[in-house]
């Protein structure tokens, strides 16, 4: 039998980009889209369930999302792309801004044959989703953004800078063996091209714009954020299907540092149950509800702030 050899040839070039041991429980896959290699992660055995994908922060892979990930591997169609210029995936011609990436995710879903999911967003995936639903409204059955960056809070760029420092001190110190070689791959230049355009995003339009159930995950530690009642105080200028849900404890990076905490919180928005906190997961994080839209069914006060 004939084999072709570029074909070949892309598969070793493929195997030399992938670790011997995998980094967590999902399986890790490859595709091309619009020429490029995409490597992702994807349940193992995919429920007959909705689809959830996680889209990652700038600069990073979706190596630090898949602690939280993992854990609703079997509850929902998970998937975790390395977006293209990211990660393992390839590089584009040129760097993609937020819309190109945005529409990267739709071409992932196109390529995987999935016409509509929910996504998960971290950082920089918040304003990903956010531009996704302003172009594939029909596509997105419901939003959760954790940790949103973009917007006025984090303007100038030396302020953004300055939070983003802050932060590094108050993630888990094994964060930094995940998020190093990413930003070592990704680069000095692109991370700052990237993150000047996060601090210029209409994050808090595209926002109010949507009209899908909504959860907003955010850690009162985070210094990307603004306070806790500021972020109440502008969720509730929509009548949208906005859950706002506060982890005391957690810092920006909520998917990998309190990954029980926040699968949980998942589960409960996506049955359409009152967030109450998890006694399962350990440490002090508290999770707790501080505003529900009135689109949003009634919890009769369980799980409000105490």
């Amino acid at each position: 039998m004939s084999t072709d050899p570029n074909s070949s040839a892309e598969s070793r070039r493929r195997e030399r980009k992938t670790p011997r041991r995998p980094a967590s429980s999902l399986a890790e896959r490859w595709t091309n889209i619009d020429g490029i290699d995409v490597f992702y992660r994807e349940s193992p055995n995919p429920p007959d369930a909705p689809a959830m994908m996680h889209l990652h922060g700038f600069g990073l892979s979706g190596r630090y999302l898949l602690p939280t990930a993992e854990r609703l591997r079997d509850e929902f169609h998970t998937l975790v792309p390395d977006l293209p210029g990211y990660g393992r995936s390839g590089n584009p011609p040129h760097a993609l801004d937020v819309p190109h990436l945005a529409h990267a995710a739709a071409r992932f879903l196109d390529d995987r044959g999935i016409g509509s999911a929910t996504l998960v967003g971290n950082s920089m995936g918040c304003p990903v989703i956010l531009e996704f639903a302003h172009h594939h409204p029909e596509r997105l059955d419901r939003a959760i953004l954790v940790s949103p960056a973009g917007g006025l809070h984090n303007q100038p760029l030396g302020r953004a800078v300055g939070q983003l420092a802050r932060d590094g001190g108050r993630e888990p110190p094994r964060m930094i063996r995940v998020a190093a070689p990413d930003y070592l791959r990704f680069g000095v230049p692109s991370t700052f091209r990237m993150f000047r355009a996060l601090t210029q995003y209409p994050s808090l339009e595209r926002l109010l714009e949507l009209n899908i159930p909504t959860l907003v995950v955010i850690g009162n530690r985070d210094p990307l954020m603004p306070g806790p009642a500021r972020v109440k105080q502008v969720a509730s200028r929509t009548d949208n299907h906005v859950l706002l849900v506060i982890i005391e404890g957690a810092a920006h990076a909520i998917n990998f540092s309190h990954p029980g905490e926040l699968a949980h919180i998942i589960r409960l928005f996506m049955a359409d149950r009152p967030i109450i906190d998890d006694p399962d997961s350990p440490g002090t994080a508290r999770s707790y509800e501080i505003h529900r839209g009135k689109h949003l069914p009634p919890t009769e006060g369980v799980g409000r702030e105490r």
